[in-house]
């Protein structure tokens, strides 16, 4: 599985001319795609996009130009940044923001001129918002807003759904973060009750959001084939073999698969001797644990062989290619030497 996104979508009114609503998501570097990848890897990446104008940008107190219409990426080295975006007729939108290193922070805003909100002494207009749907495991994140103009401590009392949905950080605050691990092809609601405390009925408000979770299956684990090539040499073979146990020393998980095909004139059982040789080899010489190896005889092609493999841990074994049907198979006699040996033991 690939690895988690955070998503953050954030709605919210203002007694101010403006209408704002906000959509903030985190994804984890493993699920960017390769053009979206930061090209300084210990920096992160904040993607901003407003519409339907460009609009002036701080970064830090800094002016950082302007924000676009379509995505805008900047890179931030890991820490807190200020995030200012600065709207017609002197509205700012400001918010801190936690840069992780190799993760996409984006953000997008809405704006929208609006009348202006009248005051009133208890709680009004509370909006509660969050991403339409998330995947399995990301962290959603429910936030709310509430005009208010009275002057006691509002409280603020969240209740989601279903039961084993969890709450990480927030319970108490205007905004929840909820982790969806487990909650697949489910939907996570939150209420949430805001109260000023004066036990005026019409100064408690209540508001809701929900979100569907879905589960996207992993891509299916697959064996790489890490090397092919005719046996020449023993030699040359070891070299070969050499790469093999490099690599696998560099991904302790997995499983060195070696495949080995007789040749159309090879004596009989020559593909299990170059087999076990190279599995002595890779064991003896190479210090490769003979668990993690598995040698097969693949059949026959024209010249002896070998394919070499390396398959993660999940994954399915490698089928052998063989070229050569068994039938077309002429195996050279054994050498003079040998038969005289053999006729001596």
């Amino acid at each position: 599985m690939l690895n988690r996104q955070n998503h953050t979508s954030i709605s919210f009114l203002r007694t101010t001319k403006v209408i704002l609503s906000l959509v903030v998501i985190t994804l984890a570097a493993g699920s960017l795609t390769a053009s979206a990848r930061s090209k300084k890897p210990d920096y992160g990446v904040l993607e901003i996009t407003t519409s339907p104008d460009p609009y002036p940008l701080l970064i830090d107190g800094a002016p950082s130009g302007t924000t676009a219409g379509g995505p805008r990426r900047i890179e931030l080295a890991p820490g807190a940044h200020t995030v200012e975006i600065q709207f017609p007729g002197g509205a700012r939108w400001v918010r801190d923001f936690e840069i992780v290193r190799n993760k996409k922070q984006c953000i997008t805003l809405n704006y929208k001129p609006r009348e202006v909100v009248l005051k009133t002494p208890c709680p009004t207009g509370l909006s509660v918002s969050a991403p339409e749907q998330v995947t399995d495991g990301d962290l959603i994140t429910f936030a709310s807003e509430v005009s208010y103009a009275g002057t006691n401590q509002l409280s603020y009392t969240w209740t989601i759904s279903p039961s084993n949905a969890r709450i990480t950080s927030g319970a108490g605050t205007n905004t929840i973060t909820v982790d969806t691990t487990g909650l697949r092809n489910q939907r996570v609601s939150a209420a949430l009750l805001v109260d000023d405390g004066s036990g005026d009925p019409a100064c408690r408000q209540i508001a809701r959001a929900s979100t569907r979770v879905i589960y996207t299956p992993p891509p299916p684990v697959k064996p790489r084939k890490f090397d092919e090539f005719p046996s020449i040499s023993f030699d040359d073979d070891k070299a070969r073999l050499d790469n093999l146990a490099i690599e696998m020393q560099n991904d302790p998980n997995s499983t060195g698969y070696v495949i080995v095909y007789g040749g159309r004139t090879s004596p009989t059982g020559a593909a299990e001797q170059l087999g076990n040789r190279a599995l002595n080899y890779l064991e003896q010489a190479r210090g490769i644990d003979p668990r993690r190896l598995v040698v097969v005889e693949g059949g026959y092609r024209e010249t002896p062989s070998f394919e070499l493999w390396i398959v993660p841990q999940g994954a399915t074994a490698p089928e052998p290619t063989p070229t050569l049907q068994p039938g077309d198979v002429r195996p050279k006699p054994a050498s003079t030497s040998k038969r005289r040996s053999r006729r001596r033991r």
